[in-house]
């Protein structure tokens, strides 16, 4: 405690400091081509000594207009510890210069710990969302804050952790020899339904472990341009393979639990690829009854989960599972580079899950959270009143006094 309070007096100057600067968005294309054609470290080196500094103090500040019930939380407060830690061992290179002899090998090796000590930053900031939630209830406009919140910080940790991924692909000694030709975590081929099958082939095997059974697979490709031609794409593939791998996950445990005692089997589990001009698309498909429209928005709150709530006995390992982050996170990769997962649902049926990315690497820019006063206002402005009618569980008796037109 004491030396946490000790970091956040001495770099606070610094955090307001580096929260005046936007972050700097980089595309696909962008890292593609810095890494294949001019990899050069001490370029690297020299954007993310500021680039992350100014990330992570973004999302710093914005830390703070939560309110203070949840920051008192042990689990919040460790997150905080682990962002201002990681802020100070950064600014020990704010004016290291790239020529000194063991800068660039001290900064690699400091971004790999930095991102192993962020490791378990989503299901610690989870815990300490249920410990705020279990002794305070709930409060429509606190949890309102929560989920945009959450949305804009879990956004900035994939966009930190890519690019200190980029960094350490690039210029360390942890390149996958699986994947020689990757530029750092980007595929520039890469196999769209190969990403599918690997997902479904992950899913497939928790379902059969807990259920014992699993539904099929049937795959289809329908690219625009080349029918025929396997669709490939320049992405991320770990990235692809979250969202896929959580849709899959769903439609399993829907289609199982609905089917399971019918005699005609389980129903496949559909997905269809397409690659049109604009848009990468995928469809998971599934025939697991779906979800009535009054719940589909549910299913992207963080604190919604159709599964057990799971432990929070500190001596177990935080599970993501059940603390109902799964859709949510799906959705903020999807959206990371201008892309978005939508759920199309017909109860008594099933759900149509459609992941949507962008044909084009130019196009696939970071979306990057900014604190502002816009943000700012989000956290101070009080819920106003709803301007559209909302019905009642018994109908207005209009035959009283009260509710007749006076003459």
């Amino acid at each position: 405690m004491r030396l946490f309070t000790s970091l956040l007096k001495n770099a606070n100057p610094k955090i307001e400091y580096y929260s005046r600067f936007s972050p700097s968005p980089l595309s696909i294309k962008q890292f593609l081509d810095f890494g294949r054609d001019n990899a050069c470290e001490k370029t690297s080196y020299v954007f993310l000594r500021k680039e992350l500094p100014v990330r992570l103090a973004n999302t710093m500040r914005e830390v703070n207009l939560l309110p203070d019930n949840l920051l008192s939380q042990p689990s919040v407060r460790m997150v905080q510890k682990w962002y201002m830690q990681s802020f100070v061992e950064l600014l020990g290179y704010e004016n290291r210069k790239p020529e000194d002899p063991h800068a660039l090998e001290d900064f690699l090796e400091l971004l790999i710990e930095i991102r192993n000590r962020h490791n378990d930053v989503v299901p610690t900031m989870a815990q300490g969302v249920i410990e705020y939630k279990e002794k305070f209830g709930f409060d429509p406009f606190v949890s309102s804050n929560i989920q945009y919140f959450l949305d804009r910080f879990y956004t900035n940790r994939i966009s930190f952790r890519m690019l200190i991924n980029q960094h350490t692909l690039l210029f360390g000694n942890d390149t996958n020899p699986a994947h020689p030709k990757h530029i750092g975590s980007i595929d520039p081929n890469c196999n769209v339904a190969e990403v599918v099958k690997d997902a479904y082939d992950t899913a497939k095997m928790l379902c059969e472990q807990y259920y014992l059974a699993a539904p099929e697979l049937k795959i289809e490709e329908f690219h625009m341009k080349d029918p025929g031609k396997p669709i490939q794409a320049v992405y991320v593939p770990s990235h692809l393979f979250h969202m896929l791998f959580e849709l899959f996950k769903n439609s399993m445990r829907a289609t199982v639990e609905l089917h399971e005692d019918s005699k005609e089997g389980l129903p496949p589990v559909k997905a269809k690829v397409t690659l049109g001009h604009e848009d990468l698309s995928i469809k998971i498909s599934d025939r697991g009854g779906g979800v009535p429209l009054r719940k589909i928005d549910r299913l992207f709150y963080y604190m919604y989960s159709t599964a057990p709530t799971p432990s929070l006995e500190p001596s177990r390992a935080v599970p993501l599972a059940g603390f109902g982050h799964g859709l949510p996170i799906s959705r903020l990769y999807a959206r990371y580079f201008q892309g978005d997962l939508k759920l199309y649902s017909m109860e008594g049926v099933g759900t149509d899950a459609v992941v949507y990315l962008k044909a084009l690497s130019s196009e696939s820019f970071e979306r990057l959270p900014v604190f502002n006063k816009s943000a700012w206002r989000h956290y101070k402005t009080s819920a106003e009143a709803d301007d559209w009618s909302n019905p009642s569980k018994e109908p207005r008796d209009t035959s009283k006094s009260n509710y007749k037109a006076k003459r």
